[in-house]
């Protein structure tokens, strides 16, 4: 069977690894992203891959895209919930709350507006499967980051909850936890780490290989392949798991 697959926020990053190991395995795909000029260039390097400009922070946009997005599929297998933002560093104290508020309208609200689209039509498959990317912090805290923290650690609510109540269906939810991944997101938030602390950015990145007992950054293409694994055959039994892909890490960065 040829798997129908919609990912959020595919244009780059993870993202963009996820739909090339999807359709590395002859996977049709579905791909969408508030970046108009990324989906371009990566309907460019996929034939056949079709893509929609969408803020998940806005539930009209959702729900036009994932009509959109099952019309083009011809139904749906598979959801990866990948879309997600850094939001800012900051104290607790410190923090702004429309920024607090942005983030979990797109973490949170997003990824809630997308999977409760989906549902009637992953009802329809044979064997439904939804990812839902969480993060390390999804299961320590991590200091001057609340709000990414924060939501990362509802999305292992709301996987779990998935889980309960979609078996029935034969649809299977998991969450992925990637720790520190190498990419410009890393940097970007190495950056802001220097900012607050007063440090250089070569001390952040030193700091944050050293919390790793195999002190490296995450390859994105692991992160994509155990996504690629959990909807295939072979994780059939895995279900409402959380699946750490972190160096093990025993800190956030």
């Amino acid at each position: 069977m040829t798997q129908r697959v919609l990912v959020t926020a595919g244009a780059s990053g993870i993202g963009r690894e996820i739909v090339r190991a999807f359709a590395a395995q002859g996977a049709k795909v579905f791909v969408c992203d508030i970046d108009g000029a990324g989906l371009d260039s990566l309907a460019k390097e996929i034939p056949g891959s079709a893509t929609k400009v969408c803020d998940i922070s806005k539930r009209v946009d959702i729900e036009g895209m994932v009509a959109f997005g099952v019309n083009a599929l011809g139904g749906l297998d598979v959801l990866v919930n990948n879309a997600g933002i850094s939001g800012p560093t900051a104290s607790v104290e410190e923090m702004d709350p429309d920024q607090w508020e942005q983030v979990i309208q797109i973490n949170l609200t997003g990824t809630f507006n997308v999977t409760r689209l989906a549902i009637p039509h992953l009802k329809k498959s044979s064997a439904g499967v939804i990812i839902i990317m969480s993060s390390v912090a999804g299961r320590l805290g991590y200091p001057n980051r609340s709000p990414y923290s924060t939501t990362k650690w509802g999305l292992i609510g709301f996987t779990k909850t998935l889980s309960r109540e979609l078996g029935e269906f034969n649809i299977r939810a998991n969450a992925i936890l990637p720790g520190a991944v190498e990419g410009p997101r890393m940097s970007r938030v190495l950056e802001d780490r220097a900012k607050l602390s007063g440090k250089r950015v070569d001390e952040e990145k030193n700091s944050a290989l050293a919390i790793q007992s195999m002190q490296k950054f995450v390859d994105p293409k692991d992160v994509a392949a155990l996504a690629v694994f959990l909807a295939s055959d072979a994780g059939k039994s895995i279900s409402g798991q959380m699946l750490p892909i972190d160096n093990d890490a025993q800190k956030t960065v």
